[in-house]
């Protein structure tokens, strides 16, 4: 059951807050900032996760600490970045919890995979504020970003976003405002609900959306209107991403993790994110199909999936850090 606003919110507004985005642009993410000063050089650049967790998505914040998600389940990890030691925090679901992020106000926001939900977490407790069951049997909801006026999520399976507006400070919204937002324009979707749509973040202006298409011309990043849907495709080049799977925006600069490829590619953007320049790939001998990334201080944090390998209980996960690109 969701937590109930004061004031119902209405899907003019979920779709208006698209355009509110530009204004607050330079507010920056809506965790604990991911502060670009060195961090203490006596943190670990690696620590390990509960054997058999199976990891997927990572957020960081309030704080120096990082969550993370289970393909396993619906319990999260947390972890302190300096001491790289941590705790389950368990919620009391059994769905599992991919992509997430958190917030200033210390709430986690977590995509249901194929549980088709939308959960709120309290992240200290695990108490759960709110959960929205979205789409139909096939969906796979993915990830999930934050803007100013809500936390938008993918759904792997059909095309289209999931939005929750957001109250002036962060009220959550009743089920019945939930948005479904049809993908148009450019969009490809692959045939028979298969797999398509993995990660998203924000353009560098706020003012749209960016979407990782596995499937479209060999793998391909999108911009989306918010407040209507339409997609266009990012020119990146030539560059491919068909192993696409999370992805950090910091200023001007996209990091895409290329999961199976053991490696991420850094993208410099133009403000519209309508095109990007190749820059970096970022590889390490400890990536062992990492997933998603998200980074404080001058590092980048990413979660071992292991997706390579069968799981099992005694299997052991890990979480690696490195460099920033400058």
């Amino acid at each position: 059951m969701a937590e109930q606003p004061s004031r119902p919110l209405s899907r003019r507004r979920v779709l208006g807050a698209g355009a509110a985005l530009g204004a607050l642009a330079a507010a920056g993410p809506l965790a604990a900032p991911a502060r670009a000063e060195p961090a203490d050089a006596s943190w670990p650049t690696a620590f390990p996760l509960p054997d058999g967790f199976r990891p997927e998505g990572i957020a960081t914040g309030p704080g120096p600490y990082a969550w993370f998600g289970s393909l396993g389940g619906g319990s999260l990890y947390r972890a302190s970045l300096a001491t790289g030691r941590g705790e389950t925090v368990a919620t009391g679901t059994d769905a599992m919890s991919v992509g997430l992020k958190t917030d200033r106000h210390g709430r986690v926001f977590i995509a249901g995979g194929g549980s088709r939900q939308l959960r709120v977490v309290e992240g200290r407790t695990g108490r759960i504020l709110a959960t929205y069951e979205v789409g139909r049997p096939a969906t796979v909801v993915n990830d999930v970003v934050l803007t100013p006026g809500a936390a938008w999520f993918t759904d792997s399976t059909q095309p289209q976003l999931y939005g929750l507006p957001l109250g002036p400070r962060g009220e959550l919204p009743h089920p019945r405002e939930v948005v479904t937002l049809p993908l148009g324009g450019e969009w490809a979707e692959a045939p028979a609900e298969g797999f398509t749509t993995n990660g998203l973040e924000r353009t560098p202006d706020g003012l749209g959306l960016l979407v990782i298409n596995v499937y479209a011309e060999g793998g391909s990043l999108y911009r989306v209107d918010p407040r209507t849907g339409g997609a266009r495709r990012v020119d990146l080049g030539g560059a491919k991403i068909p192993d696409g799977d999370g992805a950090l925006l910091l200023g001007r600069t996209l990091y895409v993790v290329q999961q199976f490829q053991n490696a991420v590619d850094v993208f410099r953007m133009d403000t519209t994110g309508l095109r990007g320049r190749a820059i970096a790939r970022i590889t390490d001998p400890r990536f062992r199909v990492p997933t998603t990334v998200a980074a404080y201080g001058d590092r980048l944090y990413l979660p071992n999936s292991r997706l390579d390998i069968p799981p099992a209980p005694g299997t052991q996960y890990d979480a690696v850090a490195v460099r920033r690109v400058p």
